[in-house]
Formats: C-alpha cells, sequence, structure tokens
C-alpha cells in the first residue's frame, strides 16, 4: 500500500512572520498552491502574489516558483507582493493611490492578533506541552531563555503593528497566545493571560528603547526625555508624539538609501513640476510617495502651519481629490473615498429613520432636525442630496454645534479676508439667487474647505466631497478635530472608516452606534 506523500512547508508572510502550513498532497499548479495558500492564511494573504522557495542547486538561494514540480517536500516559501497590486485600496477611476512599500506598514491592529513562529527549539517545546495540556491539563513550565524568546518575538510581531499598543491591544496579544498554545494558561489568572499581558508591555517598553538606540524615528522622537542625568528636560510621559488616532504609518523612516538631503532635493523637483503648464502627474505621485517620510517629519516634529506647509508642498492641492485620498491612504493605508461613501450609504437609512424619530419630539434638538428634513423634503432626492442631509444632520443629533464651521458666500462678493479668524470650516459658495441663511444648501456652484482662516481646498462639486477631502486633510496634516465638533468627526473616524484607535466611544456615540445596529 502505497503511502501518501505529505508536505510541510513554512510560509514567510512578512519578514516577520512565519506560518508552517502542511498540505496532503502536491498540487497541480502553482495557482493552486497559492490559492490553498490564500485559503488557509486569509485575511494575512488578502492581495496579489508570488512564491519564491529556496533552491538548493543554489545552495538555498530564493528562486521564484515558475514550475509546480520544484515544490520540495519540507522547505521555505517567501511571498512577495505584486507591484501591481492594489487589492487593499479598491480605488475608483478617478483615484490613483499609492503601492505601500513594505518599509512601512500595512495594516491597523488586527482583530485577531497573528502568533508568530518561534525558535525550533521553543515551537518544538510548545507541540510537546500543547500535547500534554490536552491530555492531562499540564502546563508547560518555561526556563527564562524560553520565555524570552517568545516575548522578543510576540513584540517584533506587535511592533509591526503598533510602536505604541494600547492596553486593550496587549491584551488581545496575550490572549491569542495562550488560546493558539494553551500549555502557556496560567492557572492563577482569571482568563490564563494576565501574567503575559504585563510581560508583554515591559517588553514592548524594552524593544522600543532598543529601535530608538538603532535610529528607529518613530520611537526615538521620543527619548532623551528627563533623567536623572538631565533634571531640567521634558517630562517622559508628557506629549508622547504617536499615533493617536489609529494612523498606520504616523512617523515612517525615510526609505532605503535616501537621506534628508535627497528627499529636499525631491520637494523641489516636485515643486518645480507643478507649476509646470502642462505637469508630469505619474511623476509627481512617485515622487510624493518617495518623499512621504519628509512630510510626516516636518508635520509631527515642527508642526508648521497649514498655509506655510501647503505652500512648500503645493502637488497637495494640485488635483486635490486626488491627493488628498493618496496622503490619506499613505497614512492609515485605506481608500477614503470608496470607504467614507460605502459607509455612508449603508447607514443613510437607518440614519434618516433616527432623525426623523428625533424630529417628531419637542426641543431645540428636534426643531433644527424639523428645519433640515423639511428643506430635504422639498428636494428630487438622489444620492447627494441624501448625503449631504445625514452629515447636515449628523452634529445636530449628536447635540454639538458651530456656527463658524458650516459657512455660506456668494459666488460674486466672496472676501477671503472675512475668513482669518476662522480655525476649519465648509465653505458653501452659493449663486446670486440662493439664500445664504438657509440652514442647509442641496445645491451649489462649489465647495471650499477653510483651514487656519486660508482656502486650501476650492472647486469641490459636493458637500460631501469637501466633508470626505476635509477628514482626509485632518489627517494628512495631522490637524486636531474642530473643537466643538469632536463627537461628529469622531464617529466618522470610528463608524465609517473603520478607524478603531482603541479607546471606548463616549456613550452618545455608544448609544448611536447601538441605534445604528438595531433590527427593525
Amino acid at each position: 500500500m502505497a503511502v501518501s506523500q505529505k508536505y510541510l512547508l513554512r510560509v514567510h508572510v512578512t519578514t516577520d512572520v512565519a506560518v508552517k502550513v502542511s498540505l496532503t498532497k502536491r498540487p497541480e499548479s502553482v495557482e493552486e498552491l497559492i490559492t490553498i495558500l490564500r485559503e488557509k492564511l486569509n485575511p494575512r494573504l488578502d492581495f496579489e502574489f508570488t512564491l519564491q522557495y529556496e533552491d538548493p542547486d543554489f545552495d538555498g538561494q530564493l528562486t521564484c516558483l515558475l514550475d509546480i514540480q520544484e515544490l520540495p517536500e519540507k522547505g521555505t516559501l517567501k511571498v512577495v507582493r505584486s507591484e501591481s497590486d492594489v487589492s487593499s485600496c479598491a480605488s475608483s477611476d478617478t483615484d490613483i493611490l499609492p503601492h505601500v512599500p513594505l518599509a512601512q506598514r500595512l495594516k491597523c491592529w488586527p482583530d485577531t492578533f497573528p502568533v508568530p513562529t518561534f525558535s525550533y527549539e521553543v515551537e518544538h517545546l510548545l507541540e510537546e506541552g500543547n500535547r500534554a495540556f490536552e491530555m492531562s491539563g499540564k502546563h508547560l513550565r518555561l526556563t527564562r531563555a524560553q520565555k524570552h524568546n517568545i516575548l522578543e518575538t510576540m513584540a517584533s510581531v506587535m511592533h509591526t503593528f503598533k510602536a505604541y499598543p494600547s492596553d486593550r491591544d496587549v491584551g488581545l496579544a496575550a490572549e491569542a497566545l495562550v488560546t493558539t498554545h494553551p500549555c502557556l494558561k496560567e492557572p492563577g489568572s482569571t482568563n490564563g493571560s494576565y501574567g503575559w499581558k504585563t510581560s508583554l508591555k515591559f517588553k514592548m517598553g524594552n524593544y522600543r528603547t532598543k529601535l530608538a538606540r538603532s535610529g528607529c524615528v518613530e520611537v526615538s522622537v521620543n527619548a532623551g526625555r528627563r533623567s536623572v542625568n538631565n533634571p531640567e528636560r521634558e517630562h517622559p510621559r508628557s506629549n508622547i508624539k504617536r499615533a493617536r488616532r489609529a494612523e498606520v504609518n504616523y512617523l515612517p523612516n525615510f526609505p532605503r538609501g535616501e537621506d534628508q538631503v535627497s528627499l529636499e532635493d525631491m520637494r523641489v523637483q516636485i515643486k518645480n513640476e507643478v507649476e509646470k503648464t502642462e505637469p508630469n502627474k505619474v511623476m509627481i505621485e512617485k515622487l510624493m510617495q518617495t518623499a512621504f517620510a519628509l512630510r510626516r517629519h516636518e508635520i509631527v516634529q515642527d508642526s508648521p502651519m497649514v498655509k506655510n506647509f501647503l505652500e512648500k508642498w503645493p502637488a497637495l492641492r494640485f488635483d486635490s481629490q486626488v491627493s488628498i485620498c493618496a496622503e490619506f491612504h499613505r497614512v492609515t493605508n485605506i481608500n477614503l473615498r470608496n470607504q467614507f461613501y460605502a459607509e455612508l450609504d449603508r447607514h443613510t437609512p437607518r440614519l434618516m429613520a433616527l432623525y426623523r424619530q428625533k424630529a417628531a419630539r419637542t426641543g431645540k434638538i428636534s426643531e433644527a432636525l424639523r428645519t433640515i428634513l423639511n428643506h430635504y423634503d422639498l428636494q428630487t432626492p438622489d444620492v447627494n442630496v441624501k448625503r449631504t442631509a445625514v452629515l447636515h444632520a449628523l452634529p445636530v443629533y449628536l447635540r454639538e454645534g458651530d456656527p463658524e464651521f458650516f459657512k455660506t458666500c456668494n459666488a460674486d462678493t466672496l472676501d477671503e479676508s472675512t475668513l482669518f479668524d476662522t480655525p476649519v470650516a465648509l465653505l458653501t459658495v452659493v449663486t446670486d439667487g440662493a439664500s445664504q441663511t438657509s440652514p442647509v444648501h442641496f445645491t451649489s456652484s462649489s465647495m471650499a474647505v477653510v483651514v487656519e482662516g486660508d482656502l486650501v481646498l476650492r472647486d469641490i462639486p459636493g458637500f460631501s466631497d469637501a466633508f470626505a477631502l476635509l477628514f482626509g486633510l485632518i489627517y494628512a496634516l495631522h490637524l486636531d478635530y474642530p473643537r466643538k465638533l469632536v463627537h461628529t468627526f469622531t464617529f466618522v473616524q470610528k463608524i465609517f472608516m473603520g478607524l478603531d484607535d482603541g479607546k471606548p466611544l463616549k456613550p452618545c456615540l455608544h448609544a448611536l452606534k447601538n441605534d445604528l445596529l438595531l433590527k427593525e
């Protein structure tokens, strides 16, 4: 009787994460192998990729796997992301979004933490320990070196998602560890992972210290604080520069082979190209992608005035609907327009129903909602009208209001000097016949975005486009949310855009989220 051939593969999903995969037989083709790996390792491999293997004919050097007959029974494969892949951004016809290089992070903190592969010794020990725990419930005792290997490997993978993970994030990682390897559960802990959570917190601190000494800008920017030898310096816990709104690439290092001087030359080249009569958009996009780290360093470390920064980087204003979306994608790795409109349209029916329920009651909030809905009912319903109504009524429903945020002006009498004291606003430009006192304008000649008293974006076709671009600009320029509309923008961030920063929702936002998810 023939013994079935078994294939044992060590698949490197990323530089720091390798996964063991077992196959009962050789696939029929390389394409079938890719399909099998995508199914087994979903959602880690939700992009287009090719495979490389360690070729014994060339002393283990990596070689592209083109013939399935070259697949070894026991060997190592490396996943190589295709340069043409844009599956993570799903861009529309008008969006030119960059491919994010591997030097930058690709995803936010995952819902299910991917436990990495540890050293050969530790993996063998854990395999035996899991088997013993399943049979007799016996917990595994680790030596100091073995525990160090587990913590160090976990910390390196955690850093690929966040440099400063929250308490919740570390807890999820610890729970994933003891779920994958139940022999590591602690009998004295309520969930079996409390001690691992504490150890991972300390290990992440040590890991950041090592990275800061090696020159990793994301963490070295917070080094050199107050100490025994330097008591006059800033307190170690004050003004920590770290991602606070689920930014994936908050402060990346310069690309390999580039420094501040070479990237500054690129900035000048971009500026000169934008000023041409027929600028090369493809070249501008490539240079903007390469110089992304330089912009983040200026924004995070120097906090420049918005007007001055946009004068240095005019490409952010050039073809703004593409450039702002591309910059937002670089920071969060999320397609701004697709995600914003998909979630806005999905929640529109339920939000409109909630607005009408509230408007049927008495009070100032109900009266303001009734006014908006009465104007909406007079319009010819289409998708843009619905989006405008939902976004205008959202801050009212959340009991927020800023008379300086929604501004209206006549196209012929626009005076930019009147905007000097405006921190942030959406400006609706109307024609002569339109009333400037109307609470909401469903038809306008154009929209504009005002930041720090300057018209930073002009000639935006619709209100919902302007709102989305303002949200993207806030992330691109590392701006604070409008002080009187914090709940509104937090709702857009967490519910519409799915950018969860790990902080609990405020009661009013939590109640609205529950209302949206209720099934009638």
